[in-house]
């Protein structure tokens, strides 16, 4: 058994995406072999309305799958096949655009104002992008929770773990989507496939992911006797680290616990073209896929 060590630590940047949703995205239009085959992360959490209610728009996708997860609050979706439907708390959904699907999601915050929820972008094989869309809609109560006799909690959304298989299946990069919560102080080691990318979002509390030797945490700046100087900080909300090759990770829990998603998928290899929400190959094939957006041949007819 080898420990992954961390190869890459960064916290989530602002970011304007939509019409006007303030998120924090973790990765995405940068160097995709870093996190092959996932090509954006973003966390959507407000309790100010006007931040988040003019939502996302119709836009297209293809090429690509994209992953919703909702923890407070709801997102209503429909699309250009007819699908209309709402994701509430705890919810799932896993779109895989395909050869193209224009879509919106608008978020609603709940009782409180609050939302809160992740989507992740995973890229499809050349010989896969364009192939049908099609959702799988997932509900929280479906989705199994194992608890261990630590208390450490996972909430299995996709692949196997401890046994488990989460309800998303048949998806491209074969990954793994699960939610993890570690009690205060405990430290907890998780096998992962030593032949996928891996990395772990953490949404809260904090705690240090360890190599075989030592801690790591997020280098941040603090000050120190009226000096800037940066320290390594424990890794604390809104955290990404991405790891390096092994078969395990490792994480100590801080003081208030950890939740993390941990995700993990099969790398594709394959040259990345991208333009917005359209992710190909080539260059070419993304000139020809805003031909069509521009001449309405963009969304193929059902077969």
């Amino acid at each position: 058994m080898s420990i992954r060590p961390v190869r890459h630590q960064s916290t989530a940047v602002p970011h304007l995406e939509g019409a006007g949703v303030h998120l924090q995205r973790a990765f995405g239009f940068d160097d995709p072999s870093l996190t092959d085959p996932f090509l954006l992360f973003d966390d959507f959490r407000n309790s100010q309305p006007e931040k988040y209610l003019k939502g996302f728009p119709w836009h297209p996708h293809r090429g690509i799958e994209t992953i919703t997860y909702v923890l407070a609050g709801t997102v209503e979706h429909g699309d250009s096949l007819g699908n209309t439907g709402t994701l509430g708390a705890g919810d799932v959904q896993w779109m895989t655009a395909g050869s193209g699907i224009m879509h919106q999601e608008m978020p609603k915050g709940d009782f409180a104002g609050k939302m809160h929820g992740f989507q992740l972008w995973a890229n499809l094989p050349s010989s896969m992008k364009m192939t049908a869309p099609r959702y799988q809609d997932v509900t929280a109560s479906d989705i199994p929770v194992e608890i261990d006799d630590d208390g450490t909690a996972a909430r299995i959304i996709c692949g196997e773990f401890w046994g488990k298989r989460g309800p998303v299946d048949g998806i491209a990069a074969e990954p793994s989507y699960v939610d993890i919560s570690v009690p205060p102080g405990k430290r907890k080691t998780f096998k992962v496939d030593a032949y996928r990318s891996a990395f772990a979002y953490i949404f809260a509390g904090s705690g240090t992911f360890r190599d075989a030797s030592r801690p790591f945490g997020v280098l941040v700046e603090k000050e120190v006797e009226g000096e800037e100087i940066q320290i390594r900080d424990m890794s604390g909300d809104r955290t990404l680290v991405v790891f390096d090759t092994g078969d395990e990770i490792t994480v100590q829990a801080g003081d208030q616990g950890i939740r993390f998603l941990l995700v993990s998928g099969k790398p594709i290899q394959e040259p990345v073209a991208w333009h917005g929400p359209i992710v190909m190959n080539t260059r070419q094939e993304l000139i020809q896929a805003v031909t069509e957006l521009q001449n309405g041949t963009f969304i193929r007819p059902a077969h």
